[in-house]
Formats: C-alpha cells, sequence, structure tokens
C-alpha cells in the first residue's frame, strides 16, 4: 500500500467523523478494511470490573450480531490482549480454534485468520478491533500497519460513547 492510499483511507475515516452524520464503527470498518483487509469486521466492549465482553458492532449481522453480554474467558487470547494490550494474531483455522469456540463459524465464512486490536483509553481496556479474513492474511506487513487503527479506534470508541 503506498503512503498516498493511507493517507487517503485516514482522510476519509477522519471526514466520517468530522461529519457526525454517521455511525463511527462503518467509518472505521471502511478504514480497516482498507488498510488492512477484513471479510468479516467486529468491535467488542468489555466492562473489566464485570467481568464481560459484548459485542458492539458487527460486519455480518446475520451470523455474527450485536448481542447481549457473556464472561470474559481467561485463556491465551486473554493474556495478550488484557493482559498485555498487544494485538492478538492468529492465521490459520487451526490457532483460531485454540481460542475461539466458534471456530466453525469463522471458517464457514471463509476467514481463517484473526488480527484483535486492544483499545486503551487513559490506562483503562475498552474493547477490540476485530478483522478477519482468510488463511495467513494477516502478514507481518499487515500486522504492522495495524498501528494506524489504534488512534482511529480510540475516536470511534470515544465518538460512539464507549
Amino acid at each position: 500500500m503506498r503512503p498516498e492510499e493511507i493517507t487517503a483511507a485516514l482522510r476519509a475515516f477522519d471526514a466520517s467523523i468530522a461529519a457526525g452524520t454517521a455511525n463511527s464503527w462503518p467509518a472505521l470498518q471502511e478504514l480497516a478494511r482498507t488498510l488492512l483487509g477484513a471479510k468479516l469486521f467486529t468491535v467488542m466492549t468489555v466492562d473489566v470490573r464485570q467481568r464481560l465482553s459484548r459485542r458492539e458492532y458487527t460486519s455480518d449481522p446475520r451470523n455474527y450480531p450485536v448481542s447481549g453480554t457473556r464472561p470474559i474467558h481467561h485463556d491465551r487470547w486473554f493474556d495478550v490482549v488484557h493482559t498485555g494490550r498487544k494485538t492478538f494474531v492468529a492465521n490459520t483455522l487451526a490457532d483460531i480454534a485454540t481460542v475461539f469456540a466458534d471456530y466453525e463459524t469463522i471458517g464457514a465464512l471463509g476467514c481463517g485468520s484473526v488480527l484483535n486490536i486492544p483499545v486503551i483509553v487513559a490506562g483503562e481496556l475498552l474493547g477490540t478491533v476485530n478483522c478477519l479474513d482468510v488463511e495467513h492474511h494477516y502478514t507481518e506487513q499487515r500486522v504492522t500497519r495495524s498501528h494506524l487503527l489504534e488512534i482511529p479506534a480510540k475516536l470511534a470508541f470515544l465518538a460512539a460513547g464507549c
């Protein structure tokens, strides 16, 4: 991806947020798809004190609807995202299956890699931005580029009142 393409994508996101006419999630989804690619895009919020998470936004409401809360599980994914506050990457469906019980649904959608970006504001984990695509999609280059989503994700969460 050329620098001018990245700049154009960031400007489009900024214009959408500045206009205030649309929900911040579709603008973030479009930015993620442009910068990284994402067949499936979701946003999860977390309530660390209550130990609950909630799907706040989805690009596929039929297979991954916005839902009620569910308990946070302590596993390898939790250690990376919640404890380490780092981006989690799994590039095969077999690796995804070790942390996500819905791996069969993920695979049925043609996805086999996942990238989960933690969103942290004022020292608090607000949630994650989740991009899924075909196996081996989230290369080292795309993972590095995913850092460009961190500030827009914070803005989207704050604009959405999360």
